[in-house]
């Protein structure tokens, strides 16, 4: 028999973040089934997540149910709201957004003093199950350690699994029958029939948007609103066009309203969403904010949306930043990832961007994509400087980031190779020697980390081993845990892939199509 509701006893405040948060729950033990949500990274990141805040309002809204939030700081791993450690909870659910949080699964596990492995924990333990993007793209890294994996959005899948594992079954009952439910992988009873993602219809029976507000996060001033759900431009590289297609957009009515209650607690919203500014009535959703008295944040602005009836309205919204990401510095690479723009649209973006009085302009760039090579730097030099150049008469700064391209399982790159570390290296050198004296500022993310994160993001079960010998998240217990570790640097297009038992078939064949087409 599974573990159960606690008998009543008297919840208390944990100290300190606590004290700055308003919204949370803290609810009686007695006859509810416990859920610790925990984020494997700090307090800090985690409660600026907000499918942390939307499954967590989820559970604790469920008749019966209970749920408390865990976040890992390397020095405890008590629930916040009750303090109280994880073996007192029926079931632990692990919420993954990056890949390198997989480093921090086995230090929380061995904390919690619950066995790394799930075919080692008895009735005596919580079972442990995961969600978030990374799962829907390949859990297999972190598959040894769950009892459960949920493939797809939490308001279509988890709500059924909490019926079955609330339930007077022994565990390995309670597995089978999770097994059976579709978008549920369990890796003890692997099902491919009912491994596929599972997603909501409609996101208008889910309102989404910040429960718990705190002032601790870097996103504090912000009451967040979800405005829409996948991406329909379907670049290459991207995860998210993918793995939460089809694109769904909530409603005007819906967010209006939601941005109506957030506005009586913050003064600014935050609009979240892939490609918030292709909501079909987004400027009445600008507007009506507007009207109301607010001001707000918007996370993706499609460059093709920049229009001067846009850029006014995020100037108005209190924007002082815009971002603009053509991820190559060539049309011709542009086409291999199918980004959708050309350097015209580029450029023409930025001349709208002039007449309007930002402070700085930030253009995002990748390094190592397929089919790039050495000149590819020297483009990217000169598109970059052909924008400081155009938004520069205002007094308006220039900042660019480039990222080590890292190839994500189940997007039609899942097969390309991802480029030796020595020459995205060599290539961010020379970049940034290009840059010199132009004064574009540059910010190059870490080529050792990116490294990392795409061996977790394509791996098999091979890497929960190396996962356990690396005693914490640095690159040294990294290299050290990883010595004999063979690292696959692309895939066949006929080979069975790691993450090939939660891929759609039909899903993959497309995928494949689309991935030809680059190589075209």
């Amino acid at each position: 028999m599974t573990k159960k509701a606690h008998n009543p006893q008297k919840a208390y405040f944990s100290e300190g973040r606590a004290e700055n948060e308003t919204g949370a729950f803290y609810k009686d033990w007695g006859g509810r089934y416990p859920v610790a949500l925990i984020y494997p990274d700090k307090y800090e990141i985690g409660m600026s997540n907000l499918g942390i805040q939307a499954i967590y309002s989820l559970i604790n809204n469920l008749p019966g149910y209970l749920c408390e939030r865990v976040f890992w700081n390397d020095k405890n791993l008590l629930a916040l709201e009750s303090r109280r450690p994880m073996n007192d909870f029926a079931c632990v659910g692990i919420s993954f957004s990056y890949e390198m949080d997989y480093l921090n699964l086995p230090s929380i596990l061995k904390e919690a003093q619950i066995p790394m492995f799930s075919k080692d924990r008895n009735e005596s333990y919580p079972l442990i199950v995961a969600g978030g993007p990374c799962m829907i793209s390949n859990p297999m890294p972190v598959a040894p350690f769950l009892d459960a994996i949920c493939i797809g959005e939490a308001e279509a899948v988890f709500p059924d699994m909490l019926a079955v594992m609330n339930s007077d079954d022994d565990r390995d009952t309670i597995l089978k029958k999770l097994s059976e439910l579709d978008g549920v992988f369990v890796p003890k009873y692997p099902n491919k029939e009912h491994c596929r993602r599972k997603y909501l219809k409609n996101l208008d029976d889910f309102p989404t948007h910040s429960v718990v507000l705190t002032t601790d996060t870097a996103l504090g001033d912000l009451y967040m609103v979800e405005v829409e759900r996948g991406c329909s431009h379907n670049c290459r590289f991207c995860m998210v066009s993918h793995a939460f297609c089809p694109i769904r957009f909530r409603s005007l009515e819906s967010l209006l309203d939601q941005c109506r209650e957030g506005l009586k607690i913050k003064n600014r919203v935050g609009l979240v969403g892939p490609v918030v500014t292709d909501h079909p009535k987004i400027y009445e959703l600008l507007n009506g904010i507007l009207e109301m008295g607010g001001q707000f944040s918007i996370s993706s602005l499609r460059l093709t949306s920049l229009t001067p009836e846009m850029l006014s309205l995020v100037c108005k919204g209190g924007a002082q930043s815009i971002a603009i990401a053509p991820e190559a510095g060539s049309d011709r690479l542009r086409k291999i990832i199918h980004k959708g723009f050309t350097e015209e649209d580029i450029l023409k973006a930025c001349h709208e961007i002039a007449n309007f009085p930002f402070k700085q302009l930030k253009l995002y760039f990748m390094v190592g994509l397929p089919g790039e090579t050495d000149q590819d730097m020297e483009e990217i030099n000169i598109l970059s400087r052909k924008c400081k150049e155009i938004v520069s008469g205002n007094g308006m700064r220039v900042n660019i980031n480039v990222a080590p391209f890292v190839p994500k399982a189940n997007t039609p790159f899942q097969w390309a190779r991802m480029e030796d570390q020595s020459v995205i290296e060599e290539r961010l050198k020379k970049l940034t020697g290009l840059l010199g004296g132009s004064g574009i500022d540059v910010k190059a993310e870490s080529s050792d980390w990116s490294t990392i994160q795409g061996i977790l993001s394509r791996g098999g079960t091979e890497i929960s081993d190396v996962l356990i010998k690396c005693e914490k998240k640095s690159l040294a217990a990294w290299r050290r845990a990883s010595k004999e570790l063979e690292v696959k640097k692309s895939f066949d297009l006929d080979e069975e892939l790691p993450w090939s038992i939660i891929s759609d078939d039909r899903f993959t064949e497309r995928l494949k199509k689309e991935y030809l087409k680059s190589l075209e």
